[in-house]
C-alpha cells in the first residue's frame, strides 16, 4: 500500500496508529485486539480522501523541513503555529469519511496526545510533523469510528 509506505517513511508504523485506535476503543470493547485495530487502520487507508490528505500533508511537512515553502507559510508550518489550523482542517477530510464519532475521537486524542502523537509533537528532533501528527490522529480516530460502527452492526444481527 503506497500511502502506508509514505507514513512509514516518515517514521510512523501502522501498528502505532492501531495502538491509538485501541486506546480510543478499549473501554468500550474490552475484547478488542491490536490486530483488529490494524485491520481498520488499513481499511481507512484505502479511501481516496484519506490518501489525498496523507500525500498532501506529508509533502508540506517535507517541503518545510527542506525550507522550500514561501514565507510566511514556511514559518507557520515549521513552527506548527497554533492559529494556522490548516493541518487540522486537512484531517477533517479524513474524519468526514466516518462521521461524527471520528471527530470526537480525534478531538480527544489531539488534546491528550497519547503514544506516537507525543513523539510526533516533539519539536526538538529537527523533523517537522505539523501535518503528520494530525493525519495520524485522524486515521486512528477514523479507524476507531469504523470499528465501532462494525461492532454495532454485528451486535444488531
Amino acid at each position: 500500500m503506497r500511502f502506508a509506505n509514505c507514513i512509514k517513511e516518515r517514521g510512523v508504523q501502522l501498528e502505532e496508529i492501531a495502538e491509538l485506535t485501541l486506546y480510543l476503543q478499549k473501554d468500550y470493547y474490552p475484547d478488542i485486539t491490536l490486530a483488529e485495530c490494524l485491520e481498520h487502520v488499513n481499511q481507512v487507508l484505502t479511501k481516496r480522501e484519506v490518501q489525498n490528505a496523507v500525500i498532501t500533508g506529508i509533502q508540506l511537512d517535507v517541503l518545510a523541513e527542506r525550507n522550500l515553502l514561501e514565507r510566511p507559510l514556511q514559518q507557520m508550518v515549521m513552527h506548527d503555529e497554533s492559529l494556522y489550523g490548516i493541518d487540522e482542517i486537512l484531517s477533517v477530510a479524513i474524519l468526514n469519511v466516518y462521521g461524527n464519532i471520528g471527530l470526537t475521537n480525534y478531538g480527544f486524542i489531539d488534546r491528550v496526545k497519547p503514544g506516537v502523537l507525543a513523539r510526533l509533537n516533539n519539536k526538538h528532533d529537527g523533523e517537522i510533523h505539523t501535518f503528520l501528527d494530525d493525519i495520524v490522529g485522524a486515521i486512528a480516530a477514523s479507524a476507531a469510528a469504523r470499528l465501532a460502527h462494525n461492532r454495532k452492526r454485528l451486535q444488531e444481527k
